[in-house]
């Protein structure tokens, strides 16, 4: 089924349960009267020849519903980041998808900074010029029968687009992704069977929507239960969100560890007492998180597993079936195996190696790009470009990025696992980040990038009880904070870029 009719179905069947809590502008949107905007909305975006129409808004009632307003017009949202670089990431999509209209608001151009552009419409605008006629036709529309409804909107085959999402960029240009309607369908499936979700639960929903964490879990899963959205704008305002979860009385909440973080130490005990389910994802969940979480709140942080291209929830640990420290079991509706990376086979239980991904939740493909297609999804296996490992009960295991292992002296070393060894040495919510350099000796050598500064003498025979000299940081680099993704995932391309020119500048000034 189409999300934008799934929608339609859960809406007609719940018309007076609110279906959006809108915290950064105390709005309330019943189902019904979301179906009314967003066919509003839908007749406004129908006007516009282009298949693609770009939305940079942040997470709110409007941002829910323009996405199903641009689906209802048959058109496919194309979703645009505007935590960094956003008249940039706006110019990019723009020629990457050959399209101009993008739905954005004043309000978030002022407090971002950002120059309005070529082809950006305000939402704000829309809303305060719609007719009452064009009210009275949308009313009208939405009391029609949900089979009737559906013949009136656009869009048939579950195959077809319904997003276009770009990959974070973290260490190299953005790829634009094509997920279909089946593909998040699927994935919402897989992990609300395993998680026991269902129009009971209120879903906490901050994660930006240009992020593949948030659009599914912060917007689609609530729609397809027919659950309460309660949205607020800045996933930041750590203290704000707590006081929201404890009035509000969310039962389910998502996010990176950088936010829970935030959440733990600007929270107040009791705040998080309506919390039946707290799922990490995006980055690694220190062990010492979990700790404090389930100290402070009584909360068991479950975490998860993912990427922009499996739409995206491949593994997550479940209520009484939570492994810490590992991913979680694959989905019941996805396949995972890993294979050795240099041979090819398939790896046994316990053993580290590629990480491939099957089933409904894996991509269409990058648009616009075979070639970078043709690499990476084969035989219907998508390849993550992840390492990792399934133990003998089936748990993942995920041991980092293929690209975040480094060759040091002919050894593979994984920079994740020299990660998971510094962390243990640092203070609550103290963050690190393990990057190399090239090195004329040894080809690479790794540099430990904390948030703290760290006594060298006290702390390198500490992690040589854990890691191989050769994995061993010698130089330590501290940042008052890492640069950050959107979604809260450390930016390493923009982390080893800082680093580099800081030691550059050290070098050339010991030279003078």
């Amino acid at each position: 089924m189409l999300l934008h009719h799934k929608f339609i179905h859960i809406a007609k069947r719940y018309p007076n349960t609110l279906a959006i809590i809108d915290r950064s502008t105390d709005r309330k949107v019943s189902y019904s009267k979301a179906l009314i905007a967003s066919i509003i909305l839908s007749r406004r975006f129908k006007k516009e020849q282009n298949c693609f129409i770009g939305i940079m808004l942040p997470t709110s009632a409007g941002a829910a519903l323009s996405v199903l307003g641009v689906l209802m017009a048959g058109k496919i949202p194309v979703m645009i980041n505007y935590s960094t670089g956003a008249k940039r990431n706006v110019e990019f999509a723009q020629r990457k998808c050959n399209f101009d209209l993008v739905v954005t608001s004043k309000k978030l151009l002022e407090k971002i900074e950002c120059p309005r552009t070529p082809g950006m419409v305000f939402l704000e605008d829309i809303m305060e010029n719609l007719s009452g006629i064009e009210k009275i036709r949308a009313a009208l529309k939405a009391k029609l029968p949900v089979k009737l409804l559906t013949k009136f909107i656009k869009g048939k085959d579950p195959q077809e687009t319904a997003v276009i999402l770009f990959t974070s960029g973290s260490e190299k240009e953005p790829k634009a992704v094509q997920l279909s309607h089946l593909n998040i369908a699927a994935n919402i499936e897989g992990f609300s069977s395993a998680l026991g979700l269902g129009p009971k639960h209120r879903m906490l929903g901050v994660l930006p929507y240009f992020h593949v964490f948030g659009l599914t879990t912060n917007l689609w899963t609530p729609f397809f239960h027919g659950m309460t959205l309660i949205t607020y704008a800045n996933p930041l305002e750590y203290k704000a969100i707590s006081k929201i979860i404890r009035e509000e009385k969310a039962s389910m909440m998502v996010g990176t560890p950088s936010f829970f973080w935030g959440y733990l130490f600007k929270s107040s005990p009791g705040d998080y007492d309506s919390i039946t389910i707290a799922v990490s994802g995006a980055d690694k969940c220190p062990d010492s998180l979990r700790a404090a979480f389930m100290k402070k709140h009584n909360i068991e942080l479950l975490e998860g597993y993912g990427a922009t291209e499996t739409s995206p929830v491949i593994s997550t640990n479940m209520p009484g079936a939570n492994r810490p420290g590992s991913v979680g079991k694959p989905l019941a509706n996805v396949q995972v195996k890993i294979q050795n990376y240099e041979t090819g086979e398939a790896c046994q239980a316990g053993e580290v190696g590629k990480v491939l991904v099957k089933g409904h939740l894996v991509m269409k493909g990058y648009f616009d790009d075979l070639e970078e297609t043709s690499l990476r999804v084969r035989n219907g296996w998508y390849d993550t470009g992840d390492m990792g490992y399934l133990d003998a009960d089936g748990y993942l295991w995920h041991a980092g990025r293929l690209k975040r292992f480094v060759k040091i002296g002919g050894e593979m070393v994984s920079l994740v696992a020299v990660e998971d060894a510094l962390i243990k040495h640092l203070a609550d919510g103290q963050e690190c980040c393990v990057i190399e350099i090239p090195d004329t000796k040894k080809g690479a050598k790794i540099i430990a990038v904390t948030t703290q500064k760290l006594n060298r003498k006290h702390i390198q025979p500490l992690l040589a009880q854990e890691l191989p000299n050769i994995a061993t940081p010698k130089q330590f680099v501290v940042l008052s904070e890492l640069p950050k993704m959107g979604s809260g995932k450390v930016d390493f391309r923009t982390t080893t870029e800082v680093v580099r020119k800081m030691l550059h500048r050290k070098a050339e000034t010991s030279v003078a």
